[in-house]
Order: structure tokens, then sequence, then C-alpha cells
């Protein structure tokens, strides 16, 4: 008996939607998530989205406001350098204990992945490059055998996903992470955890130094808070308005 295939939940679409408006830089950091807009262009009510909120401030991405909704969660430049150097510990962990248990049908696996991603590079399709290119860190992550290890990665990272989407917004910086990706591989194949651990680190850092001088103005100053009378600063949403069908 033929199965049909499972379809996403509205929630699943409403949470994806919105934290590819955040990512992609439509909500600007430190903004009001527009509600009534947002209903509107993806047909839905308020109460989904506000479902959907919650979802996305356990990710770090929003910052929920009493009474006031939702405002896109900012970050000083200190913030968002410590969480990668984080993250490049945990990859670094990750990278040799992969090496040493992954099986070869789980590096297939992110081989797989990779040539996907690539395929996505060449049509110029950045947002499906960027959540394969997520996917591929969080299976190499995941490929060191250790849960813990890995629920700790995914909550790094997605409070940064923003910035490691950002990255690839410029050409140059985009082909060489294509090009440090295949090195990633092509150490993981080999199973040379020295050089696997390394190139991560440095794949994290050169993505780090573009965004950081690219996308200055999202950084908030580290002694800024939200002010509890008013909420937090007011930027007007970079959303199109418009209603697309899918």
């Amino acid at each position: 008996m033929d199965r049909k295939p499972r379809t996403r939940s509205l929630h699943d679409e409403v949470v994806e939607r919105v934290r590819d408006m955040i990512v992609e830089g439509e909500i600007l950091a430190g903004s009001h998530v527009p509600e009534r807009i947002i209903c509107e262009k993806l047909g839905i009510s308020r109460t989904p989205l506000r479902e959907a909120y919650k979802v996305l401030a356990s990710e770090g991405l929003l910052t929920l406001l009493p009474n006031r909704g939702a405002v896109v969660t900012r970050l000083s430049a200190q913030d968002v350098e410590d969480i990668l150097e984080m993250i490049a510990v945990i990859e670094g962990l990750a990278a040799e204990r992969a090496c040493l248990r992954a099986s070869d049908s789980q590096i297939d696996v992110i081989s797989d992945l990779h040539q996907r991603m690539v395929a996505y590079y060449s049509r110029g399709e950045l947002s499906e490059y960027f959540k394969a290119n997520q996917t591929i860190h969080e299976a190499l992550v995941a490929a060191a055998g250790s849960p813990q290890i890995l629920n700790t990665h995914r909550n790094l990272t997605s409070r940064i996903r923003r910035f490691r989407f950002a990255g690839n917004v410029v050409a140059d910086r985009w082909e060489r992470a294509v090009r440090e990706h295949e090195a990633i591989l092509m150490a993981l194949q080999d199973r040379d955890a020295s050089l696997l651990r390394e190139l991560l680190r440095a794949h994290l850092r050169n993505g780090w130094k573009v965004v950081r001088q690219r996308n200055r103005s999202e950084f908030i100053d580290p002694d800024d808070q939200l002010p509890k009378e008013t909420g937090a600063r007011q930027v007007r949403p970079k959303i199109r308005v418009s209603v697309t069908s899918d």
C-alpha cells in the first residue's frame, strides 16, 4: 500500500518562512516583526505567527516583548565572535571524533550533500545553498556520535544564522567558501582529523572577516540594552509587502 508523502504543518511552514526573512535580512536586526504585513504575505492569521515567535525566540533570532510582539534580536560583534569561537571548538572536537568514528555511509551522505550544495551555488540559489551548507556542518558534527555535542552546536549556530548567511552575499567570499568546503570534504574523506579541524576553524574565521566589516551596522553596542518602557529601538522593516503565490 502506497503511503502519501508527509506534508509540513502550517506551524513548520510559518516558522521557516519567518526564519528565512530574518536570516536573509528582509527584517532588519532591532526592528519589530511587522505582523500585519507578514500575515498578509503568508495568508495566515496572527495566531500561527505568534506561535512561530516562540520557536524563533528559542533559537535566539527573536526577542519577545510582553503585549508588544517581537523584535529581531541584535547582537554585539563580540557576541558573534565569542559564539563563533565556541562553534570552532565544538566543530574541532567533532572533526576528530568523526574521522575516527564516522561510517563510510555517513561520509557518503555528507559528500552527496556537498554536491547538492555546489549545484545550488552553480545556479546562484543562495537561500537553498545556505540551507544545504548548514546541513553539511550539522551532519559532520552528528558524525561525531554525541547527541550532547550536536545539540550544543545547534543551539549556538541558530543564534548567528543571520551572520553565517550574510558572509555568502559577497560573491568573492561565496566562491571561496565553496572551495573551502571542497577541502573540508576531502580532509573528512581522508580521515585527516588535524587538517579537518584547522580547515573548519579557518572557514569560520574567513567568513567572519567579511561579515564583521560588511554588516557592522547590524551589531549593537555591548552596553546597550532593550529599554523596559519602550522596547527595542525601531528600525523600518526591509520587508517586501507584495503577496506572492507559492
